[in-house]
């Protein structure tokens, strides 16, 4: 596949390219073909893994596959990359997991968060990023392997460190299909209810301190090219939810890193269930939030991680 420099003032037609049409079709095939995708199924696993990879040599990349042993099997977190043509030692990662909780088809948990993660790489193949952008689906993220070392992008970020990479940012899609207008249809740890709105209409960035600055970038890169309701919060870490994924892994290595999120449990009433299957996902809010979201990281490649060294 021809790839072109598009510069900043190009990048307002990627949200017309979104299609809404892939997304539902990655959902379809991830969760409701494939379904239930972890260790303990096997060749589901390995049959969504391989489902990231053609469509990725579809989009014209070379795919890497960052392979480890568990449980007596090899397990892989895959990686396609945009390399950069100003700073291409210098990485915006974006990334999501692509196994589900054991009894759930995970549509929402996280077949949302590859869709989007596949969509947003299909737009990158055209785009000539001043920053490298880095793509990668992740394995085993959910128990018995959460926040454990053998967690997929524990062993990626912890691998990353010691190579010496540069990620400027990490950026962790989970679980991003679920949009509620009703009243009282959002939930919060204790105290932020006092603060954020009862609907869950909105996509959140969340980061910890340290991440704070880049996020702000993020959100409003997102608020200029975007209407979708958005909601952003810097906290601490030990808050319920607010490490419960992949950056988690990042943070642990010391780079920089946000989760963009429709809250999960907080609002989906589907959460690590066998409900949680295509049919769930509100699909026109979550096009909308993948079109901004294609705005929002072409702006941060194209320049809008500098100075942001460690």
């Amino acid at each position: 596949m021809p790839h072109t420099s598009i510069p900043v003032s190009g990048a307002v037609s990627i949200t017309r390219q979104v299609s809404s049409q892939q997304l539902r079709t990655h959902v379809a095939r991830l969760a409701g073909e494939i379904g239930e995708r972890n260790i303990f199924r096997p060749a589901a696993l390995r049959a969504a893994a391989d489902y990231i990879e053609a469509e990725w040599r579809h989009q014209g990349y070379q795919v890497i596959p960052h392979r480890y042993d568990l449980s007596g099997s090899q397990w892989a977190n895959l990686e396609v990359t945009r390399p950069g043509s100003v700073q291409p030692g210098e990485v915006l990662l974006i990334g999501a997991h692509y196994d589900s909780v054991q009894g759930s088809p995970g549509a929402n948990d996280n077949a949302s968060g590859i869709a989007a993660l596949l969509e947003l790489s299909r737009l990158f193949a055209d785009i000539t990023p001043a920053l490298t952008v880095r793509f990668v689906a992740f394995v085993n993220e959910e128990p018995p392997f959460f926040l454990t070392r053998q967690q997929g992008s524990v062993v990626y970020a912890k691998a990353a460190r010691a190579r010496g990479d540069t990620i400027l940012l990490m950026v962790s899609l989970e679980t991003i299909g679920c949009y509620r207008d009703e009243p009282n249809s959002q939930h919060y740890p204790p105290l932020f209810r006092f603060f954020y709105p009862n609907r869950g209409d909105f996509i959140a960035f969340v980061s910890d301190f340290r991440s704070r600055v880049l996020m702000r970038r993020a959100v409003q890169a997102f608020r200029k090219s975007s209407d979708c309701p958005l909601e952003r919060v810097a906290t601490f870490r030990f808050v319920p939810g607010v490490g419960w994924s992949d950056h988690w892994s990042f943070w642990r290595q010391g780079y920089r890193a946000i989760m963009v999120t429709d809250t999960a449990f907080y609002r989906y009433p589907y959460y690590h269930t066998s409900q949680d299957t295509p049919d769930k996902l509100a699909y026109p809010a979550f096009t909308r939030v993948t079109a901004g979201l294609a705005e929002t990281f072409s702006a941060l490649a194209l320049g809008g991680l500098d100075d942001q060294r460690d």
